[in-house]
């Protein structure tokens, strides 16, 4: 069972923001998606979850076809999406905000137990359930946003910019936590970072994106060890 990119072409507009892109994530992997701004990484992602449309090329988890698909449909089938800049309803409390992530579950004893266990894994919340999500801390929220997603129980993460905005430990955490995932819940991570040394040294394998194409991919101890992507994107 894995994630299948293949030829993966996306246009906004006249605008081709992704181009050709094929890359494979096996169960219970974690792929780093690194490349600079512009690189189509979100759209990359927002494309995986049913947000946005492909112009052609296919991308399939388990057989399911996940171009063609409302992005509801898509997290039955497995598959969350944490966008970027810790999206979490400010208004709601955290223990909405985590009902939320379970709203189409049925057994409600499930979510229960997702819920604690999620805030086994992040206690801050645990300790703040009863807080509006706006009087988190940048960490918080991201932690709150990722618990979230983890209520629908789902078999693969796709991660926009976890650390963006955050203090350096706080960003060492959130990766810690990321890598845990995979071993403790035996999920699949699709990673997108700017941090691409941080992305890098918790990942399984990397994928560099360059104005929409693939510019190299590989495991991600190859990726750090090659002195062109060292200089181009890690920045040494």
């Amino acid at each position: 069972m894995s994630l299948e990119v293949s030829q993966l072409t996306i246009h906004h507009g006249a605008i081709c923001a992704v181009n050709d892109v094929s890359f494979t994530v096996k169960q219970g992997e974690l792929v780093a998606v690194i490349g600079s701004n512009g690189a189509g990484k979100t759209t990359l992602l927002r494309t995986l979850s049913g947000l946005n449309k492909a112009t052609r090329g296919s991308a399939t988890w388990k057989g399911h076809n996940l171009l063609h698909s409302k992005p509801e449909l898509i997290v039955r089938h497995g598959v969350s999406h944490v966008s970027e800049g810790k999206a979490v309803i400010p208004e709601l409390t955290v223990n909405e905000n985590l009902e939320l992530g379970a709203i189409w579950r049925k057994n409600k004893k499930e979510s229960v137990a997702s819920k604690s266990e999620i805030t086994s894994i992040f206690p801050r919340l645990g300790e703040r359930l009863n807080q509006r999500a706006d009087t988190l801390s940048g960490g918080e929220r991201q932690m709150l946003a990722i618990g979230r997603a983890l209520m629908s129980k789902p078999e693969i993460l796709l991660l926009d910019e976890p650390s963006l905005g955050l203090a350096p430990l706080v960003v060492e955490q959130i990766f810690q936590t990321i890598r845990d995932l995979t071993t403790s819940m035996g999920l699949t991570v699709v990673l997108v970072e700017q941090n691409a040394m941080g992305a890098l040294k918790i990942a399984d394998s990397g994928v560099v994106l360059n104005l929409g194409k693939v510019a190299v991919s590989g495991s991600a101890t190859s990726l750090i060890a090659d002195p062109q992507v060292r200089a181009a994107y890690l920045g040494y």
